[in-house]
């Protein structure tokens, strides 16, 4: 169950719901523990088909979790990025490129539109553009091609971050192990 309401989610993982991605909403809703009502970027379309798939009335969008607004994009203002690199890591995508004291820029076919880059950069270089408008039967068709684009960038930046972390921990202890054996052969 909790993959098919993760599936009725538009997959920007941008934590409005209060929950930290589509997927950890979908488990709240499976248990009972949040109701249909909380993502703004599915809007009333998301609520009336969560409230079909799981057999109960649907209401309107919970005003405390923000409000339903056009597809946009997060566009850089690459004259003011300062490479501080900190909208890379809030990405939950991974659809953002640039590296330290580098201008950045957005991958806007891969952006999401969760807004999670704005808050963190110290110089408001990141604005959110509104998408040209596109017709209902072609956006009814690009809906679930690009939730699910999002929920794989998604998924393949958890597996990254955990890669990283390993690695991490791995130079951590060959680091340690070797200071451990440097300090065993000075006893001798």
């Amino acid at each position: 169950m909790i993959d098919q309401i993760n599936a009725l989610l538009p997959q920007t993982q941008c934590g409005k719901c209060g929950y930290q991605g589509c997927r950890p909403y979908a488990e709240a809703m499976a248990a009972g523990a949040a109701d249909i009502n909380r993502c703004p970027p599915g809007g009333e379309e998301g609520i009336l088909a969560l409230a079909n798939f799981m057999g109960v009335e649907p209401k309107p969008l919970d005003p405390g979790c923000g409000e339903h607004k056009a597809r946009a994009v997060a566009v850089i203002i690459e004259a003011d990025c300062i490479g501080c690199v900190k909208c890379l890591s809030a990405c939950p995508v991974d659809a953002i490129i640039g590296s330290a004291k580098q201008m950045h820029t957005v991958i806007a076919s891969e952006c999401t539109g969760c807004e999670l880059c704005i808050a963190p950069c110290p110089v408001d270089c990141i604005v959110m553009q509104e998408t040209p408008a596109e017709s209902p039967a072609l956006a009814g068709a690009l809906k679930p091609l690009r939730a699910e684009l999002a929920k794989s960038r998604y998924e393949l930046r958890g597996l990254r971050k955990a890669r990283d972390e390993a690695e991490k921990a791995a130079r951590a202890r060959e680091k340690k192990a070797a200071l451990l054996a440097k300090m065993q052969a000075a006893v001798r």
